[in-house]
């Protein structure tokens, strides 16, 4: 019963930890933030991100749905630009599982052991989006999110993730001075 106690646990917080969002933020101590009310993209900082046209969309979607709730307008004159920077790192988990009765390690049979043990090996793809704000005319940075967290292949929920990074970085705007 233990055992089962304690690999439920370990599911458990390895399912939960896959849903996290992990975020920092920057800014320049010296903007006046409530000067903002516009953006726009900025598609030369956009197209140099490294991810499909797809994903891009997604997270163009997510920002401008985000910055919208938070009152910014869309505008062709914009006070602020908004581009985007990804960078993807694959992690690979190995938990080994040993069972059996003896002493030493390894697997197989020995005249003093037993033991049968197997490895789970996983891979995840973790990503992490920068959001960053630039003033439009001084053309400065005046604010950076990021955000890492574990990505999905599943095509049904890419909007629904990418949503939740984005909401989860732009938590962060504007900084509380």
């Amino acid at each position: 019963m233990k055992a089962f106690s304690l690999l439920s646990l370990i599911l458990i917080i390895t399912l939960s930890s896959c849903s996290t969002v992990r975020v920092a933020s920057d800014y320049d101590k010296q903007a006046n933030f409530n000067k903002y009310k516009t953006f726009a993209f900025f598609k030369p900082g956009i197209d140099k991100a490294e991810i499909s046209d797809l994903d891009k969309k997604r997270i163009l979607r997510a920002i401008e749905a985000d910055m919208q709730a938070k009152g910014f307008t869309k505008s062709e004159t914009p006070d602020m630009l908004v581009s985007i920077f990804t960078k993807t790192r694959e992690n690979v988990n190995v938990n080994q599982n040993n069972f059996g009765w003896g002493w030493g390690y390894g697997w197989g049979w020995h005249p003093w052991y037993w033991n049968m043990g197997y490895n789970n090996v996983s891979r995840t793809t973790e990503g992490t989006l920068y959001i960053d704000l630039i003033d439009a005319e001084q053309k400065e940075l005046i604010w950076q999110g990021m955000g890492t967290a574990a990505l999905t292949k599943d095509v049904d929920k890419k909007q629904e993730r990418i949503n939740e990074i984005v909401n989860a970085i732009l938590a962060k705007y504007p900084p509380q001075l």
